[in-house]
């Protein structure tokens, strides 16, 4: 494809139809993105809108996050899903609120090449390529075969030019979540038809079936925590097996008879 010219199409697609009004698209705040990030990961959208303002009103600092503890960040984090994003974010806010930003993001925990990417373009407008499934699956599509992560990064790249940066990640990013979709790509209102070498799903593309929650361990563990959001609850009136896991991962703490979030007292009132 011509240089430049599928990147002008993306440009004028993503102007008229990108998600702009998303609400952690609206600060460049690098504390308030993260959290964003990392609750969109393996998250939608739509369970996000509701969780991150909620979350970044009670914790608007790395600082305050920090400072609240571990029990507080997994009792914010609710029904989110993956809790261990809650915990990895805490241990995040006390490196930040104590030592700053490093220089080098991927050494935060549960911060990987693609989350550190992203807020590097999308905080302080870096030109780093940063690719997430949305962006994999468009460019993977446009060119006609699977990638690599660095050939995806040099796809997305060559097939965005002259965008740059945020601009870049989030257009394709869009692309892929409103038009160039895993199930039902809709080919006909797609930007970049004209220079797609499949037009729809690549050859033997399918997406992955998700695990089922009802009767899973995941449930299992997800009724525990609901459980110990509510306060400290006997360990008899649990899931032992799914506690146990819960305690191994730091997000459930266990003294004695009670069980709780991690950090918060077990202590039992008079009345227990």
């Amino acid at each position: 494809m011509a240089r430049g010219t599928s990147g002008a199409a993306l440009d004028r697609w993503y102007r008229a139809h990108g998600r702009h009004d998303l609400p952690w698209r609206l600060t460049r705040d690098r504390w308030t993105v993260l959290v964003s990030e990392v609750m969109l990961h393996q998250t939608q959208v739509a369970r996000v809108l509701t969780a991150w303002p909620e979350f970044v009103a009670q914790f608007p600092t790395a600082r305050a996050l920090a400072d609240a503890g571990p029990g507080a960040a997994i009792a914010a984090w609710g029904r989110l899903g993956y809790p261990r994003r809650a915990r990895a974010l805490y241990e995040t806010a006390t490196i930040v609120a104590h030592d700053g930003w490093p220089d080098d993001l991927t050494s935060l925990p549960g911060v990987g090449p693609y989350t550190a990417g992203a807020l590097a373009a999308l905080t302080d407008d870096v030109d780093v390529p940063a690719v997430d499934v949305n962006i994999r699956r468009v460019c993977q599509r446009l060119v006609g075969h699977a990638l690599t992560p660095s050939a995806a990064e040099d796809a997305m790249q060559s097939i965005a030019a002259p965008l740059l940066g945020r601009d870049r990640l989030l257009a394709l990013m869009d692309l892929g979540a409103l038009v160039c979709t895993a199930r039902s790509p809709r080919c006909d209102d797609c930007p970049l038809r004209p220079h797609c070498a499949t037009r729809g799903p690549l050859a033997g593309e399918g997406p992955r079936r998700p695990a089922a929650y009802n009767g899973s361990f995941r449930q299992r563990r997800g009724g525990v925590l609901a459980a110990l959001r509510v306060g400290r609850t006997r360990v008899a009136d649990l899931d032992l097996e799914a506690l146990e896991s819960l305690v191994a991962d730091g997000l459930a703490e266990r003294r004695g008879a009670w069980a709780t979030l991690p950090g918060v007292s077990a202590t039992p009132s008079s009345s227990a």
